[in-house]
């Protein structure tokens, strides 16, 4: 009989190399743009001005008319589905990093916003919508006491 010395860094070893393997099919383009089942979020940006909050994200490849926006006053949902161009599967794609299939976001918002009087513009494949802060947000005054 062999005895064979434990080594619990071994172990530990294994564990890191399998979340490792699991991060990169979550976060690795290549692999599952194989598939066409991969959808994704668009990516955002969020800049807060005085008076408003602008949100900006990308959607290249699709129209206003596809994609849904809810709003409510502290967030705003995005649905909506990318369709590939390419009819014909039977052609030989070289690459394709391209995500197509449906996607839904919601983002939730650091200040109250004025649900109703959201503007928004679509240009380049970027839609670019303007958040106006709820009136008690933008003259919110707080009193500050200080100890005597």
């Amino acid at each position: 009989m062999t005895i064979i010395r434990y080594t619990p860094w071994l172990e530990i070893d294994t564990l890191e190399r399998q979340l490792n393997h699991m991060f990169n099919e979550v976060l690795a383009p290549n692999s599952l743009a194989k598939s066409n089942n991969y959808s994704t979020y668009p990516a955002a940006e969020l800049i807060e001005t005085k008076e408003a909050l602008l949100l900006k994200l990308e959607v290249p490849g699709m129209q206003p008319s596809e994609i849904e926006i809810e709003a409510t006053a502290k967030s705003i949902s995005l649905k909506g589905n990318r369709q590939s161009e390419i009819e014909d599967y039977e052609s030989k794609t070289t690459l394709s990093e391209f995500r197509y299939g449906s996607f839904q976001r919601e983002i939730s918002l650091p200040r109250r916003i004025k649900n109703t009087e959201i503007n928004g513009e679509f240009k380049d494949g970027i839609l670019h919508l303007t958040l106006p802060k709820a009136d008690e947000e933008i003259n919110k005054v707080i009193k500050v006491n200080l100890p005597e």
